[in-house]
């Protein structure tokens, strides 16, 4: 049986929370012909979505798991790894050969057979196992596997050995430009079970089992989304791997503006970016009614709709183009700009609608990895999530803008009119200046309990070097004013430890708020 685990949550995967239901398909028992197939259909990952994962011993019943699960035995389990080990030669071309994990759900086993999208496409499979026949390319369909034929074979066809720009290797790159550490800190944020056993992996078998490492043994590369979340000066690879937001006072026609430009593993800026907006420009409004006691509460720009905006720039945008992502606010919008604009396909009236689908995705892995850290709900859900909040919000519709060429895309999100007048009736209500807190500092606030030392808080957080803990944790905390030592004039101390001041006390309460 299996050992290894897989870079995901696994009550995620089985409730779709991180991973849309057409990426997954259960199976009661071992089916070899139908899950060859499938196979071979998230291989060919047709629509860029990153392929998928086959539950195994999960029956299901109108799309939903049935739980507890069926499960499988485990001897059952041996011989279907051995038997999709031959499969994966004989009967799949080019090869290709799924990564796989066991379970154990509510006392039963199941096998997690996972799919990434393949890099040698298409790919074509037998049709059937018990005669010699028809070999026929394989696609997703919504939550189906269904046979190639006509136009989608043709596309299919000449989509030939093309892999997405961030599921390609990086041949400038070495494995010591991945960050066992940053990899650790990902998988502890998803509450993946491998993080248990990566602490004992080294960078080339950690980078494997999480698909971000590639290519034989002798000449491993990194992939390109590893190095965009894995490393932390992404920009050394991908010049313009950077989030501006620039603040105009005066409007932006004004000779004053304030910037903050945010570089690093996009993870962390995706978030540090957002928490900025939040602590420094977002304005709540209340407007007193005389005719009834309700006030009315409003924000100058919704959370919620800037999160979704910065998240699609991050999630589309080129990371081949040398333009960062900008975010622009003055007293009448806040402008999110991007490089390029959305596929052809997609219509400017279908998008202001809300009712756009892309045909096939220019990111397959950075969306993936974006779900797993819950910056994003999923395929096509952004812009119809933007038009719903600020409806609520009763802000004017957003509105989205790109060329013919499609060479930008700019998302407009206009301010609340109770902000564009100054009247008696309304009354601004700021939040609480609080700390610029990262992700690590987070994690180290929730880790915090009473009173602790280094080494136990380092086996709290799941670290083992002494100086990233230091420096990306600690030191930052401590400047931050969010913890103290407990014997701040002898920092060396052998005895030294550490607890949350009332500042960090007041942010964790925040935090767990939200």
């Amino acid at each position: 049986m299996a050992p290894n685990k897989l870079p995901i949550n696994i009550d995620d995967l089985l409730h779709h929370r991180t991973v849309e239901s057409e990426r997954v398909e259960y199976k009661e028992g071992w089916n070899p012909e139908s899950i060859l197939r499938t196979l071979c259909a998230f291989a060919n990952d047709f629509h860029n979505l990153g392929g998928g994962y086959v539950l195994v011993g999960v029956a299901e019943e109108n799309g939903q798991p049935q739980l507890p699960p069926a499960g499988l035995l485990p001897e059952q389990i041996d011989a279907i790894q051995k038997e999709l080990l031959n499969l994966g030669h004989s009967a799949i071309a080019p090869h290709y050969h799924p990564l796989t994990a066991t379970y154990e759900i509510q006392g039963k086993t199941i096998l997690v057979l996972w799919a990434p999208g393949g890099e040698s496409r298409p790919y074509k499979a037998k049709a059937s196992l018990s005669k010699k026949g028809d070999w026929a390319y394989y696609l997703r369909k919504h939550t189906s596997t269904v046979k190639a034929s006509g136009q989608d074979e043709r596309e299919l066809l000449s989509l030939a050995a093309t892999v997405p720009f961030d599921d390609r290797y990086r041949q400038s790159a070495d494995l010591s430009d991945l960050s066992s550490y940053l990899m650790r800190d990902f998988l502890h944020d998803i509450g993946s079970e491998l993080l248990a056993e990566a602490r004992e992996l080294d960078i080339e078998t950690l980078g494997r089992r999480m698909n971000v490492v590639g290519v034989p043994s002798e000449m491993a590369f990194p992939k390109n989304v590893g190095l965009l979340f894995f490393n932390e000066q992404p920009e050394e690879f991908f010049p313009a791997t950077q989030i501006d937001v620039v603040y105009f006072p005066d409007g932006a026609g004004g000779d004053h503006f304030e910037e903050k430009i945010f570089k690093g593993p996009l993870g962390r800026i995706t978030r540090d970016a957002l928490d900025y907006i939040n602590r420094n420009y977002l304005k709540e409004g209340v407007t007193k009614h005389a005719d009834r006691p309700q006030a009315e509460r409003f924000w100058n720009f919704p959370l919620a709709a800037i999160e979704e905006a910065v998240v699609n720039a991050v999630y589309h945008r080129s990371y081949e183009i040398r333009e960062p992502i900008e975010i622009r606010i003055d007293g009448q919008e806040l402008v999110v700009l991007s490089f390029p604009g959305p596929d052809r396909s997609i219509r400017l009236q279908d998008l202001q609608a809300g009712k756009a689908v892309s045909r096939r995705y220019r990111n397959r892995r950075i969306g993936e990895f974006l779900k797993e850290l819950d910056l994003t709900e999923g395929r096509s859900t952004g812009v119809p999530k933007i038009l719903r909040v600020m409806k609520a919000n009763a802000s004017p519709e957003p509105i989205f803008e790109t060329d013919d060429d499609r060479s930008y895309f700019v998302i407009r999100l206009p301010v609340h009119e109770g902000f564009l007048v100054d009247t008696a009736g309304v009354a601004e209500v700021t939040p609480e200046v609080t700390p610029e807190v990262t992700p690590e500092m987070l994690r180290l606030l929730g880790a915090l309990e009473g009173e602790m030392g280094r080494v136990d808080l380092m086996a709290a957080l799941g670290l083992q070097d002494e100086k990233h803990f230091r420096e990306h944790y600690q030191q930052n905390a401590i400047q931050q004013g969010l913890i103290e030592m407990t014997i701040p004039d002898k920092p060396r101390s052998r005895l030294q430890k550490y607890r949350l001041t009332v500042l960090g006390q007041r942010v964790l309460a925040i935090k767990d708020m939200h």
